[in-house]
């Protein structure tokens, strides 16, 4: 079982401008789904329209991590922190956050079917163990 992420203001900006955070876009596109970055487009917007004309720093701290800047981002995180103790535009943003860690496409495993004296196996799995079967003899008593 894979554990809550607590989704803080630096969690949400991070995953906000992540796809900027990567070095080309075609490696953003393996890891996200068309979904993800549809909701992480929708978080920077809300985020823009939320920090925008209303801190000094804003303009340009939104404007670097767009480009990938990590101190940026940083700021636009503290700058979000600030903002997020209205709960209800918090709420807001922690739901599209919910919907794009949902949205991304982690599946990096490549499935392998290995062979054992006739029997196949083929697992697989992200994290935690895998139980198989393997001679089970089930009976029925009266």
């Amino acid at each position: 079982m894979t554990e809550p992420v607590t989704l803080t203001a630096a969690v949400i900006a991070n995953l906000a401008f992540q796809e900027f955070l990567k070095s080309s876009a075609g490696e953003a596109a393996q890891q996200f789904t068309a979904d993800a970055l549809t909701l992480m487009g929708k978080l920077r917007q809300k985020i823009w329209d939320r920090l925008r004309g209303k801190h000094d720093a804003a303009g340009q701290a939104l404007t670097q991590a767009e480009q990938g800047n990590q101190k940026a981002i940083e700021t636009v995180a503290t700058l979000l922190g600030v903002e997020m103790l209205d709960e209800a535009f918090a709420g807001e943003l922690r739901q599209i956050a919910q919907e794009i860690n949902f949205h991304i496409s982690k599946d990096t495993n490549t499935q392998v079917q290995n062979n054992y004296g006739g029997t196949n196996f083929q697992n697989s799995i992200s994290g935690g163990e895998v139980f198989q079967g393997e001679n089970i003899t089930i009976n029925k008593t009266v």
